[in-house]
């Protein structure tokens, strides 16, 4: 190995310096109430909410434990790590100097959904008596000490994008958890034949891909092979979901790894999943995206979609003959059908079955 000369020492050293000139950042601490003002209804990049989700951020995938554990740090008001933001600078007086979360969109939704009595508390560790509870059932004391609680926030003072991309990169490049599907992949119940013969052909089928793009992150997640699970999930149990997701998905997904398949079965469940997708193709121009040019499928849009087509069928007597879709672009554009999928929320039973029946009932025209 060359050894390093002084000269090169010199301009390595230069160089750090003149990078940390660019790089500047302020340390701010904000009450959670001044968070959800500037959060406005969800953080949506779309809204005119000042502080906002930016599209390389991940869809919300706390699930009620670990929301649950983060909202008892703060009634125990243990140390919290910080929430990295950006200013962002507009030529729009309208859009300038909103706010972008770099790292933190899931403590803060996690918040947002708590205060707004969508998350009800679970599988705490210390404040056991709090099981249940939602922000309503807090004492109206506690609910103001709770809000007044403050979040340190780091804000990084540039505009330019890349170094928000690198930071929100560098962040998140430690170990890399294993999500739910991951998991699943790995388990034993993925060499079943419902998992080698239903599930990952379906997640590999070139239509539904087509109908629902994913960025290479959710990809390399096995986002597709959680859609195709939900689908079937929720398609054949969606009584029995309790607004746990990842309990339900788990449990159905051992139950049929452990029941014996013969073809017709495995051939029926493939039928159902590509009839689905043949009138998606057909009838939504969009597939399951929310607009013409998004570049990724949000989960809530696929569900809504997907399961609403599929219980449309199946009410239909298991046809597509007479389902009403002259009128979907008019119904899918409304804002009666965005206010009821843009909100995963803790997805709760009831978004669940709302955001399904108002396409089944659309399709059925009722």
């Amino acid at each position: 190995m060359n050894e390093i000369t002084l000269e090169q020492k010199q301009r390595a050293e230069k160089a750090i310096i003149e990078k940390q000139k660019e790089i500047s950042f302020g340390l701010r601490e904000w009450p959670i109430e001044t968070i959800l003002q500037k959060f406005g209804n969800g953080g949506d990049v779309d809204s005119d909410c000042e502080l906002f989700i930016p599209d390389y951020q991940r869809d919300y995938k706390w699930d009620n434990r670990i929301a649950s554990r983060f909202i008892e740090s703060i009634l125990l008001s243990l140390p919290i790590p910080y929430i990295y933001i950006a200013d962002n600078f507009n030529e729009d007086p309208e859009l300038d100097a909103r706010i972008e979360i770099i790292d933190g969109s899931q403590r803060i939704r996690a918040i947002y959904y708590f205060v707004n009595n969508q998350l009800s508390l679970s599988e705490l560790k210390e404040l056991t008596e709090l099981e249940g509870f939602l922000f309503k059932d807090l004492p109206a004391g506690r609910q103001r000490r709770f809000l007044r609680e403050s979040l340190r926030i780091m804000e990084l003072k540039s505009d330019d994008p890349d170094y928000k991309r690198d930071l929100f990169e560098r962040i998140n490049s430690g170990i890399k958890v294993l999500i739910p599907m991951e998991q699943r992949k790995g388990s034993e119940s993925a060499t079943s034949s419902f998992y080698l013969q239903v599930i990952e052909p379906c997640s590999k089928d070139p239509l539904f891909r087509e109908l629902a793009p994913l960025s290479s992150n959710r990809r390399s997640n096995e986002d597709y092979a959680e859609l195709v699970l939900r689908f079937f999930g929720y398609g054949e149990r969606l009584e029995e979901y309790n607004s746990n997701v990842r309990k339900f998905l788990d449990q159905y997904f051992n139950d049929m790894a452990n029941q014996p398949h013969n073809e017709e079965e495995i051939q029926k469940r493939k039928n159902k999943f590509n009839t689905v997708m043949q009138f998606v193709k057909q009838y939504f121009p969009y597939g399951f995206k929310k607009t013409a040019t998004a570049k990724s499928t949000s989960r809530t849009f696929f569900e809504s979609i997907a399961l609403g087509v599929y219980f449309a069928i199946q009410e239909n007597r298991n046809s597509t003959d007479g389902l009403i879709t002259d009128n979907i672009i008019e119904w899918f554009n409304s804002d009666e059908y965005r206010e009821v999928v843009t909100s995963d929320a803790a997805n709760n039973t009831s978004k669940l079955k709302a955001r399904i029946n108002f396409v089944k009932d659309k399709l059925l025209g009722q």
